[in-house]
């Protein structure tokens, strides 16, 4: 009778190549390096931490570019957008009648049901949420966490900086749309063209 089980068991070396109880050894090992290299703890609040360049702390609001679309309120998952707006007509010179725009009047955040998914901002089409690297605003009361469009709008002075446009990277649908409208309206140089050699006068 064949004997099928694992020689591990046994004391006997594994098929698999390694020794019993090395992983043992190995964790064992990294705690040991562990004991022995120097705390890095940063004292915070005293020292500012240093946060990578895409870190989620608050959503921000750019009230001028929202048009009231509601995609950030559709796609939230938690439901924690509200928004309410209101339409006023504009009139137009040369307009057979005044076109309607809506008004932004209420747009409240609640932080304390947010999960920082950030698909709001992703689904925004007018870039009128930003994430800001700010982390600190606990309040003692939990209905402080809800931040209305004057609180959001705040956070934009925090809100950093976009990347710089790779080099290597494909140029922005905008500034390929931008230098094609611009050849188009160029207008054409006329063509040179060389007199011909003309023979002498008779």
């Amino acid at each position: 009778m064949v004997d099928m089980s694992d020689p591990s068991e046994h004391g006997g070396v594994s098929e698999r190549g390694g020794l019993p109880g090395a992983g043992l050894v190995k964790g064992l090992a990294v705690t040991l390096k562990t004991m022995t290299s120097r705390s890095t703890t940063q004292q915070y609040p005293d020292v500012t931490p240093d946060l990578p360049p895409r870190s989620r702390g608050v959503i921000a609001l750019s009230e001028e570019n929202c048009t009231v679309c509601m995609l950030c309120a559709r796609e939230c998952p938690d439901w924690c957008i509200y928004i309410d707006s209101h339409k006023e007509e504009v009139a137009v010179p040369g307009a057979a009648r005044p076109r309607q725009r809506n008004v932004l009047d209420k747009f409240d955040i609640d932080f304390s049901l947010c999960m920082y998914c950030g698909i709001c901002i992703e689904v925004c089409p007018f870039d009128a949420l930003y994430w800001s690297p700010e982390f600190e605003y606990a309040e003692y009361d939990i209905k402080d966490l809800l931040h209305d469009k004057d609180h959001l709008g705040q956070w934009m002075a925090t809100v950093p900086p976009p990347p710089a446009h790779d080099p290597n990277g494909e140029p922005a649908k905008e500034e390929t749309a931008a230098a094609r409208k611009a050849a188009a309206a160029r207008p054409a140089s006329p063509s040179v063209r060389p007199e011909a050699d003309q023979g002498p006068a008779s």
